[in-house]
């Protein structure tokens, strides 16, 4: 059986000195599809994305990867900025958004991450928290590296729903995860449920019942999959089997 391709989303760099605007993606989302048995292929953002632009990328691939990055313009989900929204990137917001509504029509394998759930539960109605330390005060601080960890480190723990598909891919209805994020889902997107939270109740899982596979977190598994956690592993390989 010929191997799958995936489509991952990426960030943009602004020029700098000699070099003109760059499409940057963190390594670990292409490691972590290529040992769960994908082929991973980056979807560029572009200025002036078109219905040829996006019907190109979802002809190609056979899965979304919607990764983590900047936050999302708020005006997508009827909001004004908050004083402490961080840099949003115009051109992945313009291409990532409709390109998810349109991966839905198909019912193209998505799978979100971070980012990643943000944009899933934006493009399909929902909106967010712009800034967590000050919408949605906690005992838990949701970016980890502030407080010294690593990457791969995890941080606290998540209640996953039991019987849905999050809990059957990993086996279990508590985990420990990364955080890497200040924003998070606020009003869920009708058509997704809630699987995950944090402690604080911070949503830390949404899917949907509706799509062959529509499943998307607020940690960051690729990360930990290779550094030591065998269920992070099986979110990108069942991710691959519904393909």
């Amino acid at each position: 059986m010929s191997r799958k391709v995936v489509g991952m989303t990426c960030g943009t760099m602004e020029a700098s000195g000699t070099s003109g605007l760059r499409h940057v993606l963190n390594d670990a989302y292409v490691r972590a599809i290529k040992e769960a048995g994908g082929i991973p292929v980056v979807l560029p953002s572009l200025c002036t994305p078109s219905e040829e632009t996006w019907r190109g990328y979802l002809d190609i691939i056979d899965g979304l990867l919607l990764t983590g990055g900047a936050d999302i313009d708020p005006a997508y989900y009827g909001q004004a900025p908050h004083e402490k929204l961080g840099e949003v990137q115009p051109m992945r917001d313009a291409t990532e958004i409709p390109l998810v509504r349109k991966a839905i029509e198909r019912n193209l394998p998505i799978f979100g991450i971070c980012r990643g759930i943000q944009v899933l539960n934006v493009a399909l109605g929902g909106t967010l928290y712009q800034d967590l330390p000050s919408e949605f005060p906690s005992e838990i601080h949701h970016r980890q590296t502030d407080l010294g960890y690593t990457r791969s480190d995890f941080c606290h723990s998540i209640t996953i729903e039991p019987g849905s598909r999050l809990a059957s891919i990993v086996g279990c209805t508590e985990m420990q995860v990364n955080s890497l994020h200040h924003q998070a889902v606020r009003d869920v997107a009708p058509g997704l449920k809630v699987v995950a939270r944090a402690p604080d109740g911070v949503i830390e899982g949404l899917e949907s019942e509706r799509h062959r596979f529509v499943l998307a977190v607020q940690f960051h598994p690729e990360e930990t999959a290779a550094a030591h956690d065998p269920r992070s592993k099986r979110l990108f390989e069942a991710f691959l089997a519904a393909l």
